[in-house]
C-alpha cells in the first residue's frame, strides 16, 4: 500500500508545540496577580518578617522586576532582559544578607501565593521545586550547621 502524499507521518509532523510554563500559568494577567499576591502576602504574615524586612520600605519596584523576570523565565516576554540585561540574580542579590530563614521564607511565600491565586497543583509543585533550588542558590551569609 502507498502512502498518501499529502499526509505526513513523521512524528515531528504530527507532534504539537510546546507549551511554555508562562502560557501554562495563564500569561503576563496571571504572573502579576502571582507577584502582588507573594508581595503583599509579606506585609501581610507575621512569618515573613525576614523576607520582609529585607526589601526595604517599598515593595513596588520589587514587584516589577519579579514579574518581569518571571515573564521571561517562564517562556513569555524578555521584559526584564530588556530593561537590564542577563538577570545575574546572584549578584544583584549580593548586598542583601540571605541565610536559610529568607531561602525558607521566599518559597513558602510563593508557595502560598501560588496557591491564592490559583496555579494548578502539579505546576506549583514543580516551580516550587525550581524556586527553591534558586532560592538556596541564593544564599550568602555564613551560618552554623
Amino acid at each position: 500500500m502507498q502512502a498518501d502524499n499529502n499526509t505526513s507521518t513523521s512524528p515531528a509532523a504530527t507532534a504539537e508545540p510546546a507549551v511554555t510554563i508562562f502560557e501554562r500559568i495563564g500569561g503576563e494577567e496571571k504572573v502579576r496577580a502571582l507577584v502582588d499576591r507573594f508581595y503583599d502576602l509579606m506585609d501581610l504574615d507575621d512569618d515573613l518578617a525576614e523576607l520582609r524586612a529585607a526589601h526595604g520600605p517599598s515593595l513596588d519596584n520589587a514587584r516589577n522586576k519579579l514579574f518581569w523576570f518571571l515573564c521571561g523565565w517562564m517562556g513569555g516576554p524578555d521584559h526584564y532582559i530588556s530593561r537590564f540585561g542577563h538577570p545575574r540574580l546572584r549578584a544583584r542579590h549580593l548586598p542583601f544578607s540571605i541565610g536559610r530563614a529568607e531561602r525558607d521564607q521566599w518559597v513558602v511565600c510563593m508557595g502560598r501565593a501560588m496557591q491564592d491565586v490559583g496555579v494548578e497543583p502539579a505546576l506549583a509543585e514543580r516551580l516550587l521545586g525550581s524556586f527553591y533550588e534558586t532560592a538556596d542558590w541564593m544564599r550568602n551569609r555564613q551560618e552554623a550547621p
